[in-house]
């Protein structure tokens, strides 16, 4: 009976060892991907301060911010195809760059 409970107790031990692991493999990869879109956003913001298409587009930009996406103005769609065109890897959605757009004085 000892050697059960013995048994038990150390493949329960074991288990959360495992667990623990994941979780810790799982948090980390969330947060290097998090960084990662963080550094691409504010490396795309702050080379947006100085363009004139960008600023022009900060109208834009609030207005599809403040409906969710349902107005997209020409002058944002403008800016968001420079953005893609200068900064090609840039894995960030539209509502990201508008954001940064705004963020962008």
């Amino acid at each position: 009976m000892k050697v059960i409970r013995y048994t038990c107790a150390l493949l329960l031990a074991l288990s959360c060892g495992a667990q623990a692991s994941s979780f810790v493999v799982t948090t980390d990869a969330l947060v290097r991907g998090v960084n990662a879109s963080t550094n691409a956003t504010s490396d795309a913001t702050s080379s947006l301060r100085d363009n004139k298409i960008v600023r022009a587009a900060r109208e834009d930009a609030a207005s599809f911010v403040a409906t969710s996406g349902a107005l997209r103005g020409a002058q944002l769609e403008s800016a968001l195809a420079f953005i893609r065109q200068q900064q090609p890897t840039l894995q960030a959605s539209d509502a990201t760059l508008a954001q940064a757009i705004l963020a962008a004085e």
